[in-house]
């Protein structure tokens, strides 16, 4: 997998959404519209927790959802 063009991907992806997306990992947040946030937290095998808030949130989740497994990252989407 080219981490690279998983994590631009997802940002690419939640940066279609007007909701707050953050990722947790461990015990740091990260914006996922941030390219330089994922590129020093995306590392696989982590299991990430995502954190959706906002108008948009369902659509947000479902996207998210999508592109994470496209990339085969684990992750929790939050439902708060």
């Amino acid at each position: 997998m080219s981490n690279n063009a998983a994590i631009v991907d997802i940002s690419q992806t939640a940066n279609r959404f007007r909701s707050s997306i953050v990722l947790q990992a461990e015990n740091k947040y990260i914006d996922v519209k941030s390219i330089l946030g994922l590129f020093t937290t995306l590392v696989g095998g982590h299991s990430y927790e995502l954190h959706v808030h906002g108008p948009d949130a369902d659509e947000a989740k479902a996207a998210m959802n999508e592109v994470f497994a496209k990339h085969n990252l684990n992750i929790n989407i939050v439902a708060d």
